[in-house]
């Protein structure tokens, strides 16, 4: 059955009108005490992009220019995670470092190339997220040192769903702080070099 609808009241602008350049912030005033949730980009309020892992490397730049993230879920038709693709992924050294070790032109790599694959990914619960403040995020990416880290939580069929991410440069904007990332030593020479190098 066709429903009717009215429009609403509609008016000429006024001359005087101007474009609000007001920076909008999820949180303002943001600590380290406050609660991680605030600094926390939730797929329940934000639509995550994603692309299919064939995607050229031009295509995947430029997803994410026209969708403004730096970060693209590499999935396949089901919606299955298959990795991640990050801007640094795409305008770093990774596609040099394919080219030098499979040949071919820059245009032909592909997201699955550059990606993150999933099973190297670190993951963050979200009963932990929401007991963490800002500060233990922070920590937890330095440790990690991502630059992005992904909340899973389980859905009610007990399967394990991204909820939301962090981003260090969000976090730094909403801090007014720089994050430093410190490699971790994985060995004694590398602690020794650490240690002689501070």
């Amino acid at each position: 059955m066709y429903q009717e609808y009215k429009a609403i009241p509609y008016y000429k602008i006024e001359a005087t009108a101007k474009v609000d350049r007001r920076t909008i912030n999820r949180a303002t005033d943001i600590t380290s005490d406050h609660p991680a949730m605030l600094v926390m980009t939730d797929f329940n309020d934000t639509t995550p992009f994603s692309i299919e892992a064939t995607a050229s490397i031009t295509a995947t730049n430029e997803k994410m220019i026209a969708c403004g993230v730096r970060l693209l879920f590499v999935t396949d038709n089901n919606d299955n995670l298959l990795g991640l693709v990050t801007a640094t992924d795409v305008l770093g050294e990774k596609p040099v470092q394919y080219m030098k070790e499979h040949g071919g032109q820059y245009e032909d790599i592909m997201a699955q190339d550059i990606m993150t694959l999933k099973n190297e990914l670190d993951v963050l619960y979200l009963q932990d997220v929401e007991k963490a403040t800002v500060g233990n995020i922070v920590e937890t990416m330095k440790e990690l040192e991502r630059q992005h880290s992904l909340v899973v939580e389980n859905n009610e069929a007990n399967e394990e769903i991204i909820r939301g991410i962090f981003s260090t440069a969000q976090i730094s904007r909403q801090l007014n702080i720089t994050i430093e990332q410190v490699p971790r030593a994985n060995t004694f020479a590398e602690v020794e070099r650490a240690i002689l190098s501070a």
